[in-house]
């Protein structure tokens, strides 16, 4: 059968879709976000914080104003007489309010000195400030209107009696002040727009309110300030978002893009030099990567692979029988592999939430399957079982880096999805050789017992509720790691109560074959794990595996035979 042939990326598609151009456009696309949401709340506060500075301006102004006014006998009379006037007239009187007639009703009062000396003082208090209006003025709760007694402005002067109408909360809110606070109000009248209305109640000796010395501001006030600060704080914050975005784009490009591509040009140029018999060395061990997390961890372990596989080849040239140098070989990249793996049990002994066991019996001296557990942060266990197309050296290798992709994704808090489809990315984008591998790999909430899990093209777990027996649990497949590049992957949970088990194996188990060339199959493989359900997860994994053995008998192993089992106790205030 023909080899199918794989178009290239050309130049430009490398630039648009690698890792690096990615990363880019994430970093911008989250700079303006931050720049956008960091503008919007500092202008909100900054909002609040001048209405809130001119509000308390204007009800000290008040305060201060009603010190004086209050000291003048004047002022009740005046307040008195304008209200016992406005109180005599009729609805349709009142409705009157500008005319000619309805002014002359007031007349006398505007002439009278208390009236005249009021304004100059009002006056006095308004050039001084920086608010809308200052003046004297008295609710009507009956009519819901505000009544002007004294209004200094020469521009739209309110003359006394008239009045203006008024929400009935407003009314109420200034003639029940219980004197705590701050008394203001803000509003959208018709012919003032937003404004906030601050006040300060008059009372008599007998503790009656006559009138309110009240101040307005207006959205006129604030809004040169806040264009001030917009502008300030846009450019302050633009050349703060430019120099976290280069940081960052510098960041990510030295620590993580730049060494996993030159890790993988290592790879590629290692298997190059290899399969063409150059005797050039030190393809990992040149890349010099310090990083200080699992990437660098990864070089170390390749470099130190190189370095002993070189060290044995040199000694295997001096062996003259073939076979030898090709166990001597073997017997490297077993010990190697088997490094790789978490192989000390028990795993974890000082934590109690949970047991786990695993096992890899490769099918050669070296296999494609490989597992491993490790945690992401405090609470939350990752676990991974895979099987890599192939078998022997190549397949190990492809193992390796796999398992360490998937490490390194897993360890920046990305989700099962996001981890499978990233390094399904990275894989395909130096993946010549053509090799997939088939994943499950799943996040377990040592808190809740949520296990959250990402299936790519893997076996279908099998789980043991308590109380219950092991069944098959048909799971959401999507396509190997390698196979495509763009793949989604789906995720989905599975609630652990505790005395759950979670069982996940590869391929080698149901397909082991019997001498008459009969499959073990997933029906015996359950079977086997019901007969010892009451055992430890390290027990279980030995009675699926004596079942296996007992069923191949004297059959060659066929495929790597990989199991890794957990049983989740939860925490132990829970159980």
């Amino acid at each position: 059968m023909a080899k199918k042939a794989y178009r290239e990326l050309s130049e430009a598609e490398r630039k648009h879709h690698s890792l690096s151009a990615r990363v880019s456009r994430y970093v911008v696309i989250g700079a303006a976000i931050l720049g956008v949401t960091m503008l919007i709340i500092g202008l909100t506060l900054y909002s609040v914080a001048v209405s809130n500075q001119y509000i308390s301006t204007s009800f000290n102004l008040c305060r201060s104003a009603s010190k004086v006014l209050s000291e003048l006998a004047e002022t009740e009379a005046l307040s008195g007489a304008v209200m016992e006037r406005y109180n005599s007239m009729s609805d349709a009187e009142r409705a009157e309010v500008g005319t000619e007639a309805y002014d002359a009703r007031y007349s006398d009062l505007m002439a009278r000195d208390d009236y005249q000396d009021m304004r100059a003082l009002l006056a006095f208090f308004l050039e001084s400030s920086d608010v809308y209006d200052i003046y004297l003025g008295m609710y009507d709760r009956e009519h819901s209107a505000l009544v002007y007694i004294a209004d200094p402005s020469e521009e739209d002067v309110a003359l006394p009696g008239y009045w203006e109408s008024v929400e009935p909360a407003e009314a109420e809110k200034f003639l029940n002040w219980d004197g705590t606070g701050t008394l203001y109000d803000i509003s959208n009248m018709e012919k003032y727009g937003w404004i906030c209305s601050a006040g300060v109640p008059l009372k008599n000796a007998a503790g009656e309110t006559f009138a309110f010395v009240l101040a307005d501001i207006t959205l006129g006030h604030v809004l040169p300030k806040l264009a001030m600060f917009t502008l300030q704080y846009t450019v302050a914050l633009a050349v703060l978002i430019l120099a976290f975005g280069w940081f960052m784009l510098r960041y990510m490009n030295r620590n993580i893009v730049k060494p996993i591509n030159d890790i993988a040009q290592a790879a590629q140029t290692y298997v190059r030099d290899k399969r063409e018999d150059a005797q050039t060395n030190n393809h990992f061990a040149r890349l010099d990567i310090r990083t200080g997390d699992e990437i660098e961890n990864l070089s170390i372990v390749m470099s130190q692979m190189e370095e002993d596989l070189v060290a044995y080849e040199d000694n295997l040239t001096k062996v003259t029988a073939e076979k030898q140098r090709i166990g001597t070989e073997l017997e490297l990249a077993t010990r190697i592999q088997a490094d790789m793996l978490p192989n000390i049990f028990p795993a974890f002994p000082e934590r109690q939430e949970f047991t786990i066991y695993a096992s890899m019996t490769p099918a050669k001296e070296v296999g494609g399957d490989f597992y491993d557990f490790f945690f992401v942060d405090q609470d939350r266990l990752a676990m991974v079982i895979a099987d890599v197309s192939g078998k022997g050296i190549p397949a190990a290798m492809f193992m390796m880096m796999a398992k360490s992709m998937i490490q390194t994704q897993a360890a920046s808090g990305r989700g099962p999805r996001e981890v499978l489809e990233t390094v399904n990315h990275l894989i395909c984008q130096n993946n010549r050789e053509e090799m997939f591998v088939t994943v499950w790999f799943a996040i377990l909430d040592l808190n809740t017992g949520i296990l959250t899990a990402a299936n790519a093209g893997h076996e279908f777990p099998i789980l043991k509720k308590p109380g219950g027996c092991f069944e098959i649990f048909k799971d959401k497949h999507g396509f190997v790691i390698g196979g495509m590049d763009g793949v989604k992957y789906r995720e989905y949970e599975i609630r652990l109560e505790p005395g759950a088990r979670l069982f996940v194996y590869t391929d080698g188990v149901a397909e082991a074959t019997s001498a008459d060339k009969e499959l073990f199959g997933m029906d015996r493989a359950v079977q086997a794990l019901n007969d010892a359900a009451d055992q430890s997860p390290e027990g279980l994994l030995r009675a699926v595996n004596a079942a296996v053995s007992r069923f191949v008998g004297d059959a060659e192993q066929f495929d790597d035979l990989t199991m890794l089992c957990i049983e989740y106790k939860g925490k132990e205030e829970n159980r």
